[in-house]
């Protein structure tokens, strides 16, 4: 601004310029400091600019070539060159309304060409467009343009709306196949450790058996060594019926056993033996 001190002196205030007519005629530029001027030869200052960086926000309500319409926000920063004040003064009447004017043609040239998705992924492109034609235009009204920021680009609601649906149903999905792939990971481990008791619990019943075949054919021959007369036979009966008993001992010990022998007696057990005589033989002649 331009400060009157006496009637021939005046002051520019930094980051500014005046401008210097004479008699309605420019004839230079003012800049910050202490200037004396002669209003008897018609000398006044008609104006003054600031050269400081200016902030221009633009809102451009368009369609992309899917047909969605969105709302663009631009951040225009410009400044006054210096030394073509001049021009900025006297070319354009409202600068800013000429600024929004291009950006308006420029954005709605560009983004028609594209789809929503490639307009978020480029919007550096459509911001950078928007420099280069208003460089071109805005330098030879004595402006110059600093940047240009895509700030936020604005779909309408209902499609905000869609966009936030597809891509929880795909989060949903993938966390479907993991969840599933997980699931699967169990049931095979689980599966393998089945597997891995039922063979070891297989083996034990085996070795158990084993031993108790190794035990009987030691008592068997332990006795008939011991009490001559006795056939294997004989011997084998009274193992089983001691056997027998030692079982009935046992479920007899523990009051909440409900085991019952169906048929039940001790005459029994020779034809229990019989079976496992005779079962044992099938075996070895199978093997053979």
């Amino acid at each position: 601004m331009v400060s009157a001190f006496f009637v021939f002196c005046g002051c520019v205030d930094q980051a500014s310029v005046a401008v210097v007519e004479k008699w309605g005629r420019f004839v230079r530029l003012a800049e910050p400091g202490l200037h004396f001027f002669n209003p008897f030869a018609g000398e006044c200052v008609a104006g003054t600019l600031t050269t400081r960086v200016q902030s221009l926000d633009v809102r451009v309500e368009t369609k992309t070539k899917d047909n969605v319409f969105v709302q663009l926000i631009c951040t225009i920063q410009y400044r006054v060159v210096k030394e073509n004040a001049d021009d900025a003064f006297y070319e354009l009447q409202n600068p800013q309304q000429q600024i929004q004017a291009y950006v308006f043609d420029v954005v709605r040239a560009i983004v028609p060409r594209m789809n929503l998705d490639d307009l978020f992924e480029q919007k550096n492109d459509v911001a950078k467009a928007v420099l280069e034609e208003l460089e071109k235009v805005m330098a030879d009204y004595g402006y110059s343009i600093e940047h240009i920021l895509m700030v936020d680009i604005i779909p309408d609601a209902a499609v905000r709306k869609a966009m936030n649906d597809i891509n929880a149903a795909q989060r949903l999905q993938l966390a479907s196949v993991y969840k599933g792939e997980a699931e699967k990971i169990l049931l095979v481990k689980k599966a393998e450790a089945e597997a891995e008791a039922k063979y070891l619990s297989g083996v034990g019943i085996a070795k158990q058996r084993q031993a108790i075949t190794d035990g009987l054919r030691e008592n068997i021959l332990n006795f008939s060594h011991s009490v001559s007369g006795t056939s294997a036979k004989e011997v084998m009966d009274l193992i089983m019926v001691t056997q027998y008993f030692d079982t009935i001992k046992e479920l007899g010990d523990g009051s909440k056993n409900t085991t019952v022998f169906i048929p039940h007696g001790p005459g029994h057990v020779k034809d229990i033996s019989e079976q496992i005589r005779d079962g044992m033989m099938q075996a070895s002649s199978s093997n053979v």
